[in-house]
């Protein structure tokens, strides 16, 4: 038998073993895409980049166990997965520096009419600055807690994916809004 030529199977070459895909990998893909990148979404507010971390965090699933991570608790895994990532690159700050100072040339090279406009934005832009900075600052379980939760899962979902009692959530949720808050006052 070649060394290749169950490849696609990825049981009988080191080629093969490397390049073995999760059999469950589209099922969950095709099932929780949307979730992940909206969480991702939430943590950035930014589609685009919301798509890198998804995707990225499908790739790090694809790479994973079907031991490690089982399909039925695949959904916790990834949203926690992708908020973790989210928080990354927000603190890290390097795409977001990058867009603001690309979008502050624009807006400097505007001239007339669009001024309210251009003014308008940049007092939403900073705002929301504002909150994911803050968010950014939260501890991380408490951080992810509040995006999953106002990403939609239910309390039973944020429990699976931290690791947390079911009971717990709403306190952890509420002392994260709480926290949040106090960092929005400074």
């Amino acid at each position: 038998m070649p060394l290749a030529a169950d490849a696609s199977a990825g049981r009988s070459s080191p080629a093969g073993a490397r390049a073995a895909v999760r059999p469950d990998l589209e099922a969950v893909f095709r099932r929780d895409y949307a979730l992940v990148a909206g969480v991702a979404s939430r943590v950035l507010g930014s589609p685009a980049q919301a798509d890198d971390v998804a995707q990225e965090v499908f790739l790090s699933f694809a790479r994973s166990s079907p031991a490690g991570v089982p399909s039925e608790q695949a959904r916790g895994w990834l949203c926690v997965a992708a908020t973790h990532t989210a928080l990354n690159l927000l603190r890290a700050g390097r795409r977001r520096t990058a867009r603001e100072d690309s979008a502050a040339a624009r807006d400097a090279a505007l001239v007339g009419d669009a001024v309210a406009d251009v003014a308008d934005e940049v007092v939403v832009s900073e705002e929301r600055r504002r909150v994911r900075t803050a968010l950014s600052r939260l501890p991380r379980k408490q951080a992810t807690a509040l995006v999953l939760r106002h990403s939609g899962l239910s309390y039973a979902e944020v429990a699976a994916a931290l690791h947390l009692s079911p009971t717990s959530v709403g306190t952890t949720v509420r002392r994260a809004e709480s926290a949040l808050r106090e960092e929005l006052t400074r």
